[in-house]
């Protein structure tokens, strides 16, 4: 895109190294960097700090990890204090078991638009295969044909084809935060994620919704911006009908700002 935003990605991780470590070689294949590599960690050991601190020698661009200690599924609030810590002007989010297809980031910017927020989609790789490249260490290339993946239309990158299949929407329910994009001045008019919203589940539609009540509209990408999600074992989702009706109210009301937000976390970095 003519006059590219500076970028930051930000990687949500809690305690799985292993995987972390196949997503940070991804980002080292970047065909377009970042401007900067955010981590934010929701309470992992210390091994996770070793892993990230190798990959600053590795990396040729700024190496930034937020951390708090573990008191349960934080992520609203790791990830507010992350986004608060970076001055760029676009924010491409992923978890920390999305392994990218190189063209990733070059993608994202080829996709950014004012006025919308960016949906992406996701390859779903086997526990085996996902075990076998964990072991390993090394996660090979992969195509819509390699054996152990699902969802395979989301494996095909086709530039010239994905502007026939992008949708533009006011829908908020359906963008998932391990392959998202939006302005970090949107993110700040509706306050960043909202830290009422705490345990697994909705903490991202919540945030679209906002989005969504301040003008913005979603846009859905397919055949750009591939990743790879390896396998694990589902986390506790007690909370999940509870974070269900806060995004429900938020939808309902047409609230645009939350109360317990980013501005909890701006003032330490401003």
């Amino acid at each position: 895109m003519q006059n590219k935003p500076t970028v930051a990605l930000v990687i949500a991780t809690y305690n799985w190294p292993e995987a972390l470590q196949l997503v940070l070689d991804s980002v080292l294949e970047q065909k377009v960097f970042p401007d900067e590599l955010i981590i934010a960690d929701d309470g992992s050991t210390d091994s996770t700090r070793k892993l990230i601190d190798r990959y600053r020698e590795k990396l040729p661009i700024p190496v930034k990890h937020f951390w708090h200690a573990d008191n349960g599924f934080q992520k609203t609030i790791i990830l507010n204090q992350a986004i608060a810590g970076t001055d760029c002007e676009y924010i491409v989010q992923v978890d920390g078991d999305i392994v990218l297809h190189p063209c990733f980031i070059k993608d994202h910017l080829r996709v950014a638009e004012k006025g919308y927020y960016i949906r992406g989609s996701r390859v779903m790789i086997s526990e085996d295969k996902s075990n076998f490249f964990l072991i390993r260490d090394r996660m090979d290339r992969l195509s819509p044909l390699s054996a152990g993946i699902r969802n395979r239309i989301n494996a095909l990158r086709a530039p010239a084809l994905s502007p026939l299949l992008i949708k533009k929407s006011k829908r908020s329910d359906n963008v998932a935060g391990c392959n998202c994009a939006f302005w970090k001045a949107d993110f700040v008019t509706v306050n960043g994620y909202n830290n009422e919203i705490n345990g697994w589940g909705h903490e991202d539609i919540e945030l679209a919704a906002r989005f969504i009540n301040i003008g913005l509209s979603q846009k859905k990408v397919k055949m750009l911006a591939v990743c790879y999600h390896l396998h694990h074992t589902t986390v506790n989702r007690n909370r999940e009908p509870i974070n269900y009706q806060i995004y429900e109210h938020t939808l309902r009301q047409g609230i645009r700002y939350c109360t317990k937000g980013y501005s909890n976390y701006q003032k330490q970095y401003s």
